[in-house]
């Protein structure tokens, strides 16, 4: 195959900041400066195993799990990883990424989750 593969998975990383006084905690923190390496942390080890072509970093916006920050969106399998930092993402990166299993210690409680809500059911 020539070219660029289409991505095995999408790695959506919060990238949000609160203000600074802001009582919402954010998964960018100026109080916690390792949350703000792990965007840079999570593309330069997706890039060090060689497949960054195939498991896309994306930044975004608020997830809306902020008391869980910071977290990650991990699709296809809708799997939200909380409470992150270098060592984590490491490992989410070995054992989920590459290795095809679902680090559950780090996935967001089923009461902060739950099952997604179609969009259908609420449309009016």
């Amino acid at each position: 195959m020539t070219g660029i593969p289409q991505p095995a998975f999408y790695i959506f990383k919060c990238q949000q900041s609160a203000p600074p006084g802001m009582p919402k905690p954010s998964c960018v923190s100026q109080n916690n400066p390792e949350s703000q390496q792990l965007m840079q942390h999570l593309s330069q080890k997706l890039m060090m195993k060689g497949i960054i072509a195939t498991a896309t970093p994306i930044q975004t916006s608020c997830l809306n799990r902020c008391q869980q920050g910071p977290v990650i969106l991990v699709e296809p399998g809708h799997t939200m990883y909380v409470n992150l930092n270098k060592e984590k993402i490491d490992r989410i990166i070995d054992e989920h990424i590459i290795g095809g299993k679902v680090v559950d210690e780090y996935v967001i409680d089923e009461s902060m989750w739950g099952e997604p809500i179609p969009p259908a059911s609420m449309a009016r």
